[in-house]
């Protein structure tokens, strides 16, 4: 409640009076505009661009930029159109401040204000915001027409401890990347591809390491209790959850609060001292207790890793890509560390493993990632699949 009565007190955010309203900037033919009446919106490729822009912006500055959408294709695509548009547009540019950004996010359809440089613990302007533009619809259009268009809010980074804003998921991030939704459209082609690479590969290797599979699975469950496979929650493209799956190669019951503080660490780029060379291993913990004498032999040579096969197959990973989180690493990651998941879906091995490994440090490793990520072509794919058998016998760590 003292943050609801703060910000309502601060005319910089929002602006109540009608009389007091301030023009949205520069109209798209580049005359100032004088007043919500006469003040024009942004283009729609001009307006995302903008988001993208500020998107990247946030995440070097630290603070959050909110994203208000307005919705209402009945209404902008009737015969009351003008009428309708001429209430939206007056409606923002005076419950708005002048540096916010008005315009078309869908042509015809939305309209999107997005609001910048907000501090993350102002998580109370989503209510303030609502409600301000929420009464300046009803007196300009009328009950009956405010109600018809519906008003959503994303922010970036994630920041909602009200539960007012929509949270992460697909829909989420394709409203606050739209450039990456048309990249993803211009190789749609390309990534069914891969989608069918992924299952062809996927399933010759289940063929031709069956033999494997069982001896692994025997080894696993002959040499300590619990079960033979490991199940773990993981985070995976756009921050949608999985049940990740390997050979289990630790002890049943363990406390993973270890790996959880090393984690941490290691994304704060915390050089582990036990390491030549001063670089940390990536996930990979010195004489780990958890691990048994069997498991530490399956990771060093990433047999343990078998069963994701059937991720692969059940579409929640593919072959090559990056390496999906637990839940708490991701929850560590910064703004421009979650990228890593959005472009492509994590994957058994990928660029980071057969070039750097365990010897990068996080933000290196996240930035190969995002390098993949811009240069993903299939034969990438099969290159990195190529040279991941040589990375595993030479390499330090599993993958």
């Amino acid at each position: 409640m003292q943050n609801l009565l703060k910000l309502q007190r601060q005319p910089n955010l929002v602006t109540a009076e009608p009389g007091n309203a301030e023009g949205g900037g520069k109209a798209e033919g580049g005359g100032k505009a004088e007043s919500g009446r006469n003040a024009e919106l942004l283009s729609r490729p001009l307006f995302t661009r903008m988001l993208c822009m500020e998107r990247m912006r946030a995440e070097r500055s630290g603070r959050q930029l909110i994203l208000m959408l307005l919705d209402a294709p009945h209404l902008l695509k009737g015969e009351r159109r003008g009428r309708a548009l001429a209430g939206i547009r007056e409606a923002l540019f005076q419950t708005t401040r002048e540096t916010d950004i008005k315009g078309w996010y869908r042509e015809g359809t939305s309209v999107g204000v997005i609001f910048t440089e907000i501090p993350l613990s102002e998580t109370a302007v989503v209510r303030v915001l609502s409600e301000k533009v929420g009464e300046r619809l009803r007196e300009r259009l009328g009950e009956a027409d405010a109600r018809q268009i519906g008003i959503s809010f994303y922010s970036f980074p994630e920041n909602d401890s009200d539960g007012e804003i929509a949270r992460s998921g697909m829909a989420a991030v394709s409203t606050m990347y739209p450039d990456l939704m048309l990249e993803l459209k211009a190789k749609r082609f390309s990534l069914l591809l891969k989608r069918w690479l992924d299952v062809a590969g996927s399933l010759a290797a289940m063929v031709l390491l069956a033999p494997l599979f069982i001896l692994v699975a025997a080894a696993v469950k002959l040499t300590s209790s619990g079960p033979v496979l490991f199940r773990q929650k993981r985070m995976g493209q756009y921050g949608k959850s999985f049940t990740f799956l390997k050979f289990r190669s630790m002890y049943a019951k363990t406390d993973h609060a270890i790996h959880e503080a090393y984690i941490k660490d290691f994304i704060k780029n915390k050089p582990d001292a036990d390491v030549s060379g001063g670089a940390a291993p990536l996930y990979k913990l010195k004489a780990d207790p958890r691990i048994t004498p069997v498991g530490s032999f399956l990771r060093r040579t990433s047999l343990d890793e078998l069963p994701q096969f059937f991720n692969v197959l059940a579409g929640q990973m593919s072959l090559v890509g990056p390496r999906p989180p637990v839940p708490y690493e991701f929850e560590s990651y910064e703004a421009w560390h979650r990228r890593r998941l959005l472009a492509v879906k994590p994957g058994i091995t990928g660029f980071w493993q057969v070039e750097g490994r365990s010897r990068v440090r996080f933000d290196e490793m996240v930035r190969m990632d995002l390098e993949y990520a811009r240069n993903w072509s299939l034969w990438l794919d099969i290159k990195i699949l190529l040279q991941t058998p040589r990375a595993v016998l030479g390499g330090a760590g599993a993958l």
